[in-house]
């Protein structure tokens, strides 16, 4: 009886087999998807049953870095190709995204300061004119001020040279 046990075993374990064999040439075939769950699924099988069997392993892993089959394409193609193209072209569109969004910004700026300018709101267009005039000006204003601290200590001398004076005169009498 223990023998009929294994040799069903056996036999359940061949014909799975067969199964991932089959199921993997197939996949291969029709340039369908090569995976472990991919094979496992079309086979009927659990996934475990690959990893329990490195041979078979071996072959789905073999068989996702074997070019697939494509009519008329020169370079062959595989998953390993086809991911890294992918990759690229995710990658491109990012680029493509984040530029799209500067000029989106940038042109959001322009119709403001447009529409700003247009609404009587904004600065004047010679704003640079105005900012050499304040500087100009607050040049002047530092200039002034010093004359006017010059002065403002002439005065004061002379004032006090006037207290000494009367100060003197008020001695004598």
């Amino acid at each position: 009886m223990v023998n009929t046990m294994i040799q069903g075993r056996q036999a359940d374990s061949a014909r799975r087999r067969q199964q991932v064999i089959k199921a993997l040439n197939a996949a291969h075939k029709d340039g369908g998807q090569i995976s472990v769950s991919a094979i496992a699924r079309a086979a009927g099988v659990d996934r475990t049953f690959l990893y329990r069997h490195p041979d078979l392993l071996a072959q789905v892993h073999t068989a996702q870095a074997t070019p697939l089959p494509t009519a008329g394409t020169a370079a062959p193609l595989t998953m390993a190709s086809l991911r890294t193209d992918l990759a690229n072209t995710q990658a491109r569109i990012a680029r493509l995204a984040g530029h799209n969004k500067q000029l989106e910004k940038k042109l959001s700026e322009l119709l403001g300061e447009e529409a700003w300018r247009e609404s009587g709101l904004g600065a004047p267009a010679d704003i640079d004119q105005l900012q050499r005039q304040i500087t100009t000006l607050e040049q002047q204003i530092i200039e002034l001020n010093r004359r006017l601290e010059e002065r403002d200590q002439e005065l004061e001398a002379a004032r006090a040279a006037n207290r000494e004076l009367f100060a003197n005169m008020n001695k004598r009498h």
